[in-house]
């Protein structure tokens, strides 16, 4: 069985993660824990995404972490293919995934039975074509008009997955966030649990990483990543707080605004997580700090129960 821990940046999915794979390990049960934020699949790009470091690992193995170059494009249909590949191999050796993550649309391609339609080149040259000359906020409209569950999810800014929902939503016919459905469909049997803290505290948590991923470095991290190709990644150069450690580089912010802007974007991002999270009825919440008892006690529930979501 899979056990999923998911929630909005900042919730703390990463420690408890180690925490209960670590009572697991004590119990006898190997577990191992696998990545679903995707940021994090890029190598070099730690501060800002806030990877645990190998050497707080704790020696628990963990997978598809630093798997893309700074020049290469995220893709969830890889992912998924990748990363289910990954669990097949941890339960061959008789031990317990655990998905880590709060990038709804790669936890979902994994634990849910999603299918990911081919591309359309014709398709997908018109609306690059749209894009160019209307601007992303026009076509951020049209998908909101078209599929608002899939506008929630998309952050506008981000041009590659809002062209992409409009082509499978002109290619199938259906809305791009009909895969919501697949909830009903386990790829295999899952615990999901969600770690939820109250707005206020969010922000604030929110808020104080912003500053402290630029006073610890942010900016140097990135500029160390410009000789690799960053600034030609369609995906890592705009990644929140990679873009703007990039406008502070090259002279159009300041560590100020760069901090301001960062801050405001996480917070919009928070949001959306909280969204797509909360319209899943099989996710079991807790406050966080959770305790590893409670996600343990979920756990072992899960794996008593004869249903499909067992």
């Amino acid at each position: 069985m899979i056990l999923a821990i998911v929630g909005a940046t900042g919730t703390g999915k990463s420690d408890l993660a180690m925490d209960v794979a670590e009572s697991l390990i004590a119990q006898g049960r190997p577990a191992e824990i696998v990545n679903a934020d995707a940021s994090q699949l890029y190598r070099g790009m730690d501060i800002g995404t806030a990877k645990v470091p190998v050497a707080e690992r704790r020696g628990i193995p963990h997978h598809m972490f630093d798997v893309l170059d700074v020049t290469e494009e995220s893709s969830v249909a890889q992912y998924q293919i990748d990363a289910r590949t990954t669990i097949d191999d941890i339960e061959s050796r008789g031990a317990i995934p655990i998905l880590v993550g709060g990038s709804g649309l790669y936890v979902w391609s994994v634990l849910y039975d999603f299918e990911f339609p081919g591309t359309d080149p014709d398709v997908r040259a018109r609306l690059e074509q749209r894009l160019s000359t209307e601007g992303n906020h026009v076509l951020a409209a049209e998908l909101k008009a078209k599929d608002p569950d899939a506008y929630s999810a998309i952050d506008p800014r981000n041009e590659r997955r809002l062209l992409r929902a409009l082509e499978v939503i002109e290619i199938t016919g259906k809305p791009f966030g009909s895969g919501l459905g697949a909830e009903d469909r386990p790829w295999r049997p899952s615990t999901v649990m969600g770690l939820q803290v109250p707005r206020d505290e969010l922000i604030a948590r929110l808020d104080a990483r912003a500053a402290a991923m630029f006073a610890n470095g942010l900016v140097d991290e990135v500029r160390g990543l410009i000789p690799l190709g960053i600034e030609q990644g369609v995906t890592a150069s705009r990644a929140i707080g990679y873009a703007q450690a990039l406008g502070v580089i090259h002279g159009t912010m300041t560590v100020d605004d760069a901090i301001a802007e960062t801050t405001t974007l996480t917070r919009k991002f928070a949001r959306r997580q909280v969204g797509w999270f909360g319209r899943n009825p099989h996710i079991t919440w807790l406050d966080a700090p959770a305790s590893t008892e409670q996600v343990l006690a979920a756990f072992a529930a899960r794996e008593q129960c004869p249903s499909p979501w067992a």
